[in-house]
């Protein structure tokens, strides 16, 4: 029987994202579904995820910081990076994120 690894990448530090105007710790060398899964591991586990880019449950819409353009990606294919900003996020990860008190998303 083989082992199914770890969960997580190999990580030395936190770096800090915004999801919804809130700030987070998660484990840098991630994807950010990955990461997401640190901040609600059962929900996420349980979510509709394919974690291949077939689903499109996870899509995201994400910045750099301050001044950089908006972009749209797969947080099961988007690497995490210190300052990234979530601004916009499926339906699906809302709700595995749903105990972390995020802010409604506008005009939904």
């Amino acid at each position: 029987m083989s082992s199914p690894g770890l969960l997580f990448r190999p990580f030395d530090k936190l770096v800090k994202i915004m999801i919804a105007g809130k700030e987070f710790e998660v484990p840098d060398g991630n994807m950010l579904l990955r990461a997401l899964q640190y901040l609600s591991p059962e929900e996420v586990a349980h979510g509709r995820f394919c974690w291949n880019e077939e689903c499109q449950y996870c899509r995201v819409s994400f910045d750099l910081g301050g001044g950089t353009d908006s972009r749209v990606a797969l947080s099961c294919k988007l690497m995490v990076q210190e300052g990234m900003r979530i601004t916009e996020i499926a339906q699906e990860i809302r709700y595995c994120l749903r105990n972390l008190g995020l802010k409604a998303q506008e005009g939904k």
